[in-house]
């Protein structure tokens, strides 16, 4: 008889996933200088912090020195964060600190984090929605508090933005370290192997490989477009110093930028082009150094300042520093009155014709969007006669 086969079943592996709803976090403090002529300004109305992004949203504290409360009668502070993007039904935890500056660390904290929540996170519906308090200090107590330090205060805020997804178990994953190209070339730079040229840099000699400058700076690599020998040649370089070209050839190996505190130093406070971050800009400029360059606009743009803007701007356009002269003259437009009363604005004035002019085009458009009932004097006859933002004649400084 013939043999009768039984099927056999097929069992399929069981699947799973699993929900998973966490909150992404991050936090964001705002100074707020001079308080005490911050007051006065009106109930409801508020000084505002950079917007700071948050799980892909952007958010800003509102801190309300006379209070967001018409009934309190600017009895207390109001402090809010607010959704500065679009959204819709955004649900977060939120917490501010109010910072206590005695060193004491007795801190003023209201926290949705770490504590149960009865109706879940908060729900903030659309752009411009709030959460925070009305009555988050009352004013008097907090003027002769350890809060306020130098007419200064300081707030924390963190925003966890709540966010769900499936997490579906992976039989294999294979971590991935990070790149480590940069440590690589880094030393070889250190250990100078290979090298096949030399620069004297005010007496101080540096080992480094044509190859990799050349592929690095069109600059060197012109330089180096003649017939490649073995013997190792000596460049001597007198335009830069020495620190300078050690960090210049540190990015060009490593593609990093040396720690802030060595950007930080300065020969002389009287000038922006002291700075070692602005040698280190102007040593790009020469190299084509495009990355190296913009990295450098970044660090001196956070050190703007009234009394700084218009010699930065002069030094922005002399290196061809596009992003760093496009905020100067921003931040010189918004601070005109101020800035005219500076020394660097009568250098700008003296020798820099052409940057003046751009920054009368920006103004210009500035008055056009407000001169429906504005001032009956022109910022452009206060630039060319010395005047301030009130029609007043300012005394140049001796």
């Amino acid at each position: 008889m013939p043999e009768i086969m039984a099927e056999e079943e097929l069992v399929l592996a069981p699947t799973s996933s699993r929900s998973v709803t966490e909150t992404v976090n991050g936090s964001h403090k705002f100074v707020i200088k001079g308080y005490s002529l911050a007051k006065g300004m009106g109930i409801g109305k508020h000084i505002a912090s950079e917007p700071f992004t948050v799980g892909g949203y952007q958010w800003a504290i509102y801190f309300y020195p006379d209070g967001k409360n018409p009934e309190d009668n600017s009895t207390y502070v109001s402090v809010f964060i607010a959704l500065a993007s679009d959204g819709t039904d955004v649900r977060a935890l939120f917490e501010l600190t109010l910072m206590d500056q005695s060193g004491k660390e007795k801190h003023k904290v209201h926290s949705h984090f770490d504590r149960s929540l009865e109706s879940g996170p908060y729900t903030l519906k659309y752009r411009g929605s709030m959460w925070g308090y009305k009555r988050f200090f009352r004013r008097a107590a907090l003027e002769t508090s350890d809060f306020l330090k130098d007419d200064c205060l300081k707030i924390n805020c963190t925003v966890g933005v709540v966010v769900s997804g499936i997490d579906s178990p992976r039989l294999h994953s294979i971590d991935i370290p990070d790149s480590d190209i940069g440590m690589h070339f880094g030393a070889l730079l250190e250990t100078q192997e290979g090298s096949d040229v030399l620069f004297n840099v005010a007496g101080v000699k540096f080992h480094a490989h044509k190859l990799i400058l050349a592929a690095r700076s069109p600059v060197f690599k012109t330089s180096f477009s003649d017939a490649f020998t073995g013997d190792k040649s000596e460049i001597l370089v007198t335009d830069i110093e020495p620190e300078v070209f050690k960090a210049m050839l540190q990015f060009i190996y490593c593609d990093t930028l040396v720690d802030d505190e060595m950007l930080a130093a300065s020969s002389s406070m009287s000038s922006v082009s002291d700075s070692f971050a602005a040698k280190l800009l102007a040593a790009a400029d020469s190299y084509c150094l495009e990355r190296l360059r913009l990295m450098c606009e970044s660090y001196l743009c956070k050190d703007l300042s009234v009394n700084s803007v218009a010699r930065t701007l002069a030094f922005a356009e002399r290196y061809h520093a596009m992003e760093l002269k496009s905020v100067c003259l921003k931040f010189a437009a918004e601070n005109l009155a101020a800035v005219m009363e500076t020394d660097g604005f009568k250098y700008l004035k003296d020798n820099c014709p052409a940057l003046q002019s751009e920054l009368l085009k920006i103004i210009a458009g500035c008055e056009e969007e407000c001169s429906s009932g504005g001032k009956s004097r022109s910022v452009w006859g206060q630039l060319s006669d010395g005047g301030d933002s009130n029609g007043r004649r300012v005394r140049p400084r001796t």
